[in-house]
């Protein structure tokens, strides 16, 4: 047996630095329909084979019938595997007719006739219900022990523990490694989190890790946290058009590459044209482009494109659309990271903000998922421009109240001022990192050619616009 038992999905094994430890004892703990069964399972069928098969004891929490026949439903459930690499046994009967001292013998007999590298108990808590009291409990929990580590075999345990039974019953002192699976209202749906609580002789990753439980398992998006990295890595040198000529003359010949833009504003100012002109803007010079979308679907972009004459059938435009009803922040951040793979993606629209942080739960977890996502581009080399609204119309006293303003490398504010009895649109640069910008507050309009600045007073050039080449430095 390998010194780690591996649960056949890599990102939960990359979470517990490897996997569980092997030949020792983990619990799995969690609600009611948390997926620990699901999950226990995995590992059965991940790690039994014939020479070392996996046991699946049940007890008196759900009858081994219903939990072979829900198992069948999982694409990793093997019938040819039953009754040569994997065994299913039944603990309720003996444990009703000989109490806690026959669980033992039973688990002790398999361990000798089968030899196996897995057992599974399941459900471990209901098994409390039989002893006379808390010391009796101790004393079978005491010969158990020494009956799994008299063989090297790796033993998960199943139960429907609360958070606050942990430090509290013995059975968790005696673990070497524990798994907890909870449930959290956001707004109005649930979202699954699995925390590494214990993992004895190893390192792991903190935090709540998402998951969803599908047809193939428990699926794990493990939590986004980029740690600091003291290491160099290489920045481009040759500026990112943001495809609005004018604006680039007002970033100084455009973004860094690698660069994170903030681009705020209130409603119907502009905020996803401008995204959409940096990324067709690229895409045309050779640059692919992702347009993560939790806003419009890609009917509705089709509709917005085709109005300035673009599509998203263009070469280097992919657009990923998620709705926000139903969202994940770290599921939507590694289809991200993996569709820029995919597709080689050197810019990134995400539109919008607000979308993903009514999904990351809390205030804190937001700026943490953003500093992580911006740090990662960056050492990719990938040009991030992400859309944020802010509530006021009319000259914005503050860019918002979730602080993301100061994680971006740049920040530009559209918002809406009033000439005579009209309503006009304006931009301002307020921020550029590592180089300098125009200060001005300009005003632009949105036509055919998209977004056009208007010249700064006192000039008698003609506005510039999308429909005019940007300068040959630029890319």
């Amino acid at each position: 047996m390998s010194d780690r038992l591996l649960s056949g999905h890599e990102p939960l094994d990359a979470v517990l630095d490897g996997g569980l430890p092997g030949n020792a004892i983990a619990l799995i703990v969690g609600r009611p329909g948390s997926g620990k069964t699901i999950l226990a399972q995995q590992y059965v069928f991940r790690n039994g084979r014939p020479d070392r098969p996996a046991v699946y004891f049940s007890t008196v929490s759900e009858p081994l019938e219903k939990i072979v026949r829900f198992g069948q439903s999982l694409e990793f459930f093997d019938p040819a595997a039953i009754g040569t690499s994997v065994f299913y046994e039944d603990l309720g009967a003996i444990v009703n007719r000989d109490g806690l001292p026959g669980v033992v013998e039973q688990i002790g007999r398999a361990i000798r006739e089968r030899r196996p590298g897995v057992i599974v108990i399941d459900s471990f808590k209901a098994l409390q219900a039989y002893a006379d009291g808390y010391g009796e409990f101790r004393k079978f929990l005491h010969e158990l022990v020494g009956r799994l580590g008299a063989f090297p075999v790796a033993s998960l345990w199943v139960g429907e523990y609360e958070e606050t039974e942990i430090p509290a019953m013995a059975e968790f002192a005696v673990a070497d490694a524990i798994l907890a699976l909870t449930a959290e209202q956001i707004g109005q749906r649930e979202a699954r989190f699995l925390q590494v609580k214990k993992l004895r002789g190893s390192g792991f990753r903190s935090g709540q890790h998402a998951y969803r439980l599908t047809a193939s398992g428990l699926r794990l998006f493990p939590r986004l946290a980029d740690l600091p990295i003291n290491e160099e890595y290489p920045l481009g040198r040759i500026r990112v058009s943001s495809g609005i000529p004018a604006l680039d003359d007002m970033l100084a010949e455009g973004y860094w590459p690698g660069a994170s833009t903030l681009i705020a504003g209130p409603s119907g100012s502009g905020k996803t044209l401008m995204g959409l002109h940096f990324v067709v803007n690229g895409a045309r010079q050779g640059q692919p482009g992702v347009i993560a979308s939790l806003q419009e679907n890609p009917t509705q972009l089709e509709r917005i494109l085709q109005g300035f004459g673009w599509s998203l059938t263009e070469p280097n435009v992919k657009v990923m659309y998620r709705s926000p009803v139903d969202i994940y922040i770290d599921e939507w951040a590694h289809d991200l990271l993996e569709t820029v793979a995919d597709t080689g993606a050197q810019r990134v629209l995400i539109d919008s903000l607000a979308d993903l942080r009514m999904s990351a739960g809390d205030e804190i977890r937001f700026r943490e998922f953003i500093y992580s996502l911006v740090q990662r581009f960056s050492r990719q080399g990938v040009s991030v421009l992400m859309t944020f609204e802010i509530p006021q119309l009319y000259s914005p006293d503050r860019m918002s109240d979730t602080a993301v303003s100061h994680l971006s490398d740049n920040v530009v504010i559209l918002s809406y001022v009033r000439e005579h009895d009209i309503t006009a649109r304006s931009i301002a640069v307020i921020k550029t990192r590592a180089t300098t910008h125009d200060p001005a507050v300009r005003r632009f309009t949105i036509g055919s050619a998209g977004i056009v600045l208007d010249e700064p007073a006192g000039t008698d050039n003609s506005a510039v616009g999308i429909g005019e080449p940007a300068d040959a430095t630029v890319r």
